[in-house]
């Protein structure tokens, strides 16, 4: 009887461990929920959820912000977790309302963590609207995202010119008709952007696959540089102007870069240019003609 009471006292012993295990797992578990910052663009519960997640190595990579609104003078914390840590640094990228890069930056991971700050104060963030902050840990895999607003700024009226009709196998960016093909998926929009001399493509990579663009030297021309999701790309065919970029499943943004891009109204920024040097020579040849004596 003495050796079925102690077995009886044994069992309940550890079914009491087990179950203060679970109920301080699960304690640890919502007070990080609870601390962790806003999960930009969804609810409380899908934070916490996220939060927990992270703890089970459910999701490669996670990413926050401090707030979801920010005027154009804040600072954005950005902090994230890895589950994983393999000991190379994050990938962050920030695409404006435009489609085009704001900047790329790299983040040394600590104990899982990460965290940076982005000043919203400069010519790159000019425009209100909304703007991505992506995250990559060493493949496309493992990428996540968070979205914020900016408002107080410039309203974005830079949609692009639709003066050309361009065809079914053409890009259409700020009005310039970009020859293209892509495989494995499909081009959903496209601009230039002057700051960075490239082409901005987004696309919906379904599967690997393949993107070739072929630019007019009067569009873009100088090409040296492809960046998919913001990491320079290696597999990559430059020919002359003709590129041909293999992107990964699950890519969204591929972005050409050269040493020369049209800028907007071009054209007519060069008329008004040539027609105002034609002027000052025009004025300076009469103004010294008027100052020559006359005998």
């Amino acid at each position: 009887m003495d050796v079925n009471r102690n077995k009886m006292n044994n069992r309940t012993t550890f079914a009491l461990l087990v179950l203060l295990t679970a109920v301080g797992t699960l304690t640890v578990s919502t007070a990080y929920a609870a601390t962790n910052p806003a999960c930009v663009g969804c609810t409380q519960e899908d934070a916490r959820a996220m939060a927990l997640d992270d703890l089970m190595g459910a999701i490669p990579v996670s990413v926050w912000t401090d707030k979801a609104d920010y005027g154009h003078n804040d600072i954005i914390k950005v902090e994230g977790q890895v589950a994983n840590e393999s000991g190379y640094p994050v990938t962050i990228t920030v695409i404006s309302p435009l489609n085009s890069i704001v900047t790329i930056d790299q983040i040394n991971v600590v104990n899982r963590s990460f965290e940076t700050t982005l000043n919203t104060a400069g010519a790159m963030w000019k425009y209100d609207g909304t703007y991505t902050i992506k995250v990559n840990y060493g493949t496309a895999e493992k990428s996540n995202s968070v979205k914020v607003e900016l408002t107080g700024g410039v309203a974005n009226d830079q949609t692009p010119t639709t003066d050309k009709q361009c065809s079914a196998m053409e890009l259409s960016a700020n009005g310039q008709c970009i020859p293209f093909t892509i495989s494995g998926g499909t081009v959903t929009s496209a601009t230039l952007n002057t700051n960075d001399n490239s082409i901005v493509i987004m696309i919906n990579a379904e599967e690997d696959g393949t993107l070739t663009i072929n630019p007019s030297t009067t569009v873009q021309k100088g090409i040296f540089m492809v960046l998919v999701d913001g990491e320079e790309w290696d597999d990559v065919e430059i020919v002359a102007n003709k590129v041909t970029i293999m992107f990964p499943a699950g890519a969204e943004t591929i972005e050409v870069i050269g040493t020369f891009v049209i800028p907007e109204f071009g054209t007519i920024a060069a008329m008004i240019l040539a027609v105002a040097i034609i002027s000052i020579i025009a004025v300076s040849a009469k103004s010294r003609l008027s100052i020559i004596p006359r005998y």
